[in-house]
């Protein structure tokens, strides 16, 4: 029951992270249907949660770092990482993945290069995240970690970065055997472009908090960072003959 409770006081707490999730969960249901959307789930959760599980232990992969517990009797926990957190990944990396089909439409949906880019493109979103959560007593996240070290940009550490291509290209790799062995396609081939919808709207929710919170020169380090990528994201989508070819 007090476990209940918590998850219930976590979706009042955080109402924004489960806003995405419910986008997300939608998404990839329409795409490549529940079933496989639920599998998806489990596996990027189950990913992230080791991970961060792992890293505020002994640093792989994200590097070291630790939680602040002040939210545990607001929010679910589990075993020392707020549940909120590695559930994040499920929607960051599923809507990295489809946004990387739309960058490279002649790719097989699990070749490495498509792995590979949408593993970088989830670690280029969390150019803009983490140094805006590593803030987060100055908006409504709250202050929930630390670096003991903190790194070079705006405090947050290269290992960080690392962790998180390392936790998106193994969640993909990892969703091509499962996806291999559940088999099917795609449902519809009009719903290709729901989960890189999903990738912009958290970036542009991130940016704005930047901004909001008054980090100007972060904010523009990561619009910056993002102008080539949506130009680039842009013209592909205008392609219409490639963009049909890709989730047909």
């Amino acid at each position: 029951m007090e476990t209940i409770r918590l998850l219930f006081l976590t979706i009042l707490f955080r109402p924004y992270v489960f806003v995405f999730i419910a986008i997300y969960l939608y998404t990839a249901a329409r795409t490549i249907g529940p079933r496989k959307a639920v599998l998806f789930t489990i596996i990027a959760w189950a990913v992230a949660y080791f991970s961060e599980f792992s890293s505020v232990r002994n640093g792989f992969p994200f590097g070291l770092y630790y939680y602040i517990p002040s939210t545990k009797n607001k929010e679910l926990w589990v075993m020392g990482v707020p549940f909120m957190d590695s559930l994040s990944f499920t929607f960051l990396s599923y809507s990295s993945w489809r946004t990387a089909r739309v960058f490279l439409p002649r790719e097989d949906k699990f070749s490495w290069k498509i792995i590979l880019l949408g593993a970088f493109l989830m670690t280029l979103l969390d150019v803009v995240i983490d140094p805006l959560a590593l803030r987060g007593d100055r908006w409504f996240l709250g202050r929930i970690y630390y670096y003991p070290s903190p790194g070079p940009y705006f405090g947050v550490t290269i290992e960080n970065f690392a962790g998180w291509f390392f936790v998106g290209a193994l969640t993909m790799r990892i969703w091509k055997a499962v996806d291999g062995i559940v088999g099917g396609q795609d449902l519809s081939n009009k719903t290709g472009m729901l989960g890189p919808a999903l990738y912009f709207i958290v970036l542009l929710f991130n940016l704005s908090m930047t901004f909001w919170i008054g980090e100007i020169k972060l904010g523009l380090t990561g619009v910056v960072l993002f102008l080539p990528v949506t130009a680039v994201f842009l013209a592909k989508v205008k392609n219409s003959a490639i963009f049909e070819k890709n989730y047909s």
